[in-house]
């Protein structure tokens, strides 16, 4: 599946609930970082070692709040007029200039 794919499906989700008025950038920017927030909080207080193996459970949930992540940043790039594509794929040749 790619990220049109993705993108269009889950705009297909965010009209049929009428949720475009709750997706100005600054609150689905907001959205992503409690999101984030939500995963660091699966990691908080685990050592290195712990962090490296999660328990299924909480690999699970950890895979939640990492889509929740993803699908923010999909709609913020679409609100923006941004392509994922593009934009990562921007930074990563950055880093690959930058730290190579």
């Amino acid at each position: 599946m790619n990220i049109a794919e993705l993108t269009t499906r889950l705009h297909a989700i965010r009209d049929r609930n009428d949720w475009r008025q709750f997706h100005a950038p600054k609150n689905l920017a907001m959205a992503a970082s409690v999101e984030m927030a939500e995963l660091v909080e699966i990691f908080q207080w685990l050592s290195e070692d712990q962090s490296r193996h999660l328990p299924a459970d909480q690999l699970e949930h950890a895979g939640q709040e990492i889509g929740d992540v993803v699908l923010y940043l999909l709609l913020l790039c679409s609100e923006l007029g941004l392509d994922m594509n593009q934009v990562v794929r921007a930074k990563l040749a950055d880093s690959e200039r930058r730290f190579a």
